[in-house]
């Protein structure tokens, strides 16, 4: 990238996103359920596990992105952008709490008491309507990653593992995550039927339940990596750097931090370099138009703070 630029977070498509997300995962969540009644499959159940953890993350995913968007106020001077990572660090938490561990310890009582599944038709049913949803739900978050990392022109994965939005990557991940459970679903009940060894449908919802915790753990490390401080790139940083020296009077930069405060928000400081001959007013002058300069040729930047070296 030529310019110190983040591209700008669309936030209806955004909110689009986790929306479908949000509206599959209710419906997939009674049908398996009831499913799982039916059959007694401890797969099945613990996918059902998995989709009501999912429909309560799509909850607080849209609680972070409505309040990550309140403006700036006194008391919170850069705005409130890292509201996003602290709901979607409770949606990651809730992940493994809610789907995780339940799917591991339904896949451990059905391995310790094991019984066959029952009337598989049904489950048949509920799982390949449910892979057609979140596979639907899965195309449009990777989309929208797609279409950022394009405008970035990185690399998917490179985006998926930069990203400073927690609500896309985490739509993502669960999607991806919910329609693998749903093929391991499918895979367990089948042996079972096909062996007559309820241990294949145990598996299942102990593969469900650990896929489940190593998303859920990788979700809450990158938020709070987010809440902690990160800095950007160190692509962006250097597109920083070219920016302010560009500026006149400016002589060098010695330091430049950018981190993020918000998805897609950053807080710049840098230590700087101006012409000797400036001073007092003069000074304070050159170092607001500066900032200024930055804010406006880089949107993404919330807060510039210049501190003459």
């Amino acid at each position: 990238m030529d310019e110190a630029r983040v591209p700008p977070l669309d936030e209806g498509e955004s909110l689009r996103t986790v929306v479908i997300a949000l509206l599959a995962n209710a419906g997939i969540t009674v049908a398996k359920f009831v499913a799982a009644t039916l059959t007694r499959s401890s797969a099945m159940l613990a996918e059902a596990f998995h989709a009501s953890a999912d429909t309560g993350n799509q909850v607080l995913l849209l609680l972070a992105d409505r309040l990550a968007r309140r403006p700036a106020d006194a008391s919170h001077p850069i705005g409130h952008g890292r509201e996003a990572y602290f709901w979607a660090l409770l949606a990651a938490l809730g992940m493994f709490f809610t789907g995780a561990l339940l799917a591991v310890r339904q896949g451990l009582i059905e391995l310790f008491h094991p019984r066959h599944v029952n009337s598989p038709l049904a489950a048949y049913i509920v799982l390949g309507v449910a892979l057609c949803l979140d596979g639907m739900s899965l195309l449009r978050a990777y989309r929208q990653l797609k279409h950022e990392a394009a405008a970035l022109e990185i690399e998917f994965l490179e985006h998926f593992d930069r990203s400073s939005d927690p609500v896309g990557r985490a739509v993502f991940a669960e999607d991806a995550v919910a329609t693998v459970g749903n093929l391991v679903a499918f895979a367990g009940i089948i042996l079972d039927q096909l062996t007559g060894s309820p241990v294949f449908d145990a598996a299942g919802a102990l593969i469900i339940g650990l896929f489940l915790a190593v998303v859920a753990l990788d979700l809450t490390r990158r938020n709070r990596d987010f809440l902690v401080g990160r800095q950007t790139s160190p692509g962006i940083q250097e597109a920083l750097r070219r920016l302010i020296t560009r500026q006149a009077d400016v002589v060098g930069v010695t330091e430049v931090w950018a981190i993020y405060v918000g998805p897609r928000r950053l807080w710049v400081v840098a230590r700087i370099r101006l012409d000797d001959a400036l001073g007092g007013p003069a000074l304070r002058q050159r170092l607001r138009a500066i900032a200024r300069t930055v804010e406006q040729q880089s949107p993404a930047v919330a807060r510039v703070d210049l501190v003459p070296w």
